[in-house]
């Protein structure tokens, strides 16, 4: 097994220089499980301070960048740029970027390859609607979003990615620890029959969608359950016990 637990926290448009400072300190102070990796997706107009205030073994996530270097892209970040602030990871394919900015499947890919060759670390987000999971659609869903990605990715070393249930985002309803796993152990049984064993095996399925304190140990006892992404409750105090939750 030996897949290193990863525990990410998505600020998503949260924060202003103070309370970043402050949280900053909070996670800084910890204390941090060391086997847990933890990354942070803050705002981008403070990931420079984000990255000046964490120790080196939290990382700094943007939350999205675009799929080239440089050029007539009014508005967009690059991962050379992210790479030149000293940040090592993107989280991309969230949600809020696929319902609200209307970001497709082939995008999304595309940014994924991008930020890979430019050697960011990837979190790559999947996950299905109420109405999706409602009509018996949650694998269909998830499978053709991580085939999208799957297309434009040959080296998956890099690559973290956070099921999320997009009904279960923000709303305070969470999947059972049981719906969470199956929806991982079938993905886990996609890679292997579309990708390879080793990158099944190796490969690291966040869970996201409310995780807060009380229900994150029960979710991190699942042996397909590699980590966690985590929104609102990343900007509290109790984002130290979510990444904890192993211990």
């Amino acid at each position: 097994m030996g897949r290193k637990f990863c525990v990410g926290g998505n600020w998503k448009l949260n924060g202003d220089k103070a309370s970043i400072t402050e949280l900053c300190k909070t996670l800084s102070a910890g204390p941090l499980d060391p086997n847990t990796e933890v990354v942070v997706g803050c705002p981008a107009p403070y990931l420079s301070l984000a990255r000046s205030l964490l120790p080196e073994t939290i990382g700094v996530a943007a939350q999205n960048c675009y799929k080239v270097a440089k050029g007539a892209f009014t508005g967009e970040i690059s991962p050379a740029m992210l790479k030149d602030l000293g940040l090592g990871w993107v989280i991309l394919g969230h949600s809020e970027r696929r319902a609200i900015f209307g970001e497709t499947d082939e995008l999304i890919a595309e940014k994924v390859a991008h930020a890979l060759a430019e050697g960011l670390k990837v979190i790559a987000c999947i996950g299905e609607t109420l109405q999706e999971r409602e009509a018996g659609q949650t694998e269909a869903v998830c499978f053709r979003q991580t085939k999208a990605i799957a297309a434009q990715v040959k080296d998956w070393s890099n690559v973290v990615i956070a099921y999320e249930p997009v009904w279960a985002i923000g709303t305070g309803k969470t999947a059972t620890p049981e719906q969470a796993q199956e929806v991982h152990a079938a993905l886990r049984k996609w890679f292997t029959e579309n990708v390879s064993a080793d990158v099944s095996n190796a490969i690291r399925i966040q869970y996201g969608g409310s995780v807060t304190a009380a229900n994150c140990r029960e979710l991190a006892a699942k042996p397909d359950i590699d980590g966690f992404l985590v929104g609102g409750a990343s900007l509290k105090p109790e984002f130290i016990q979510i990444v904890n939750a192993r211990q």
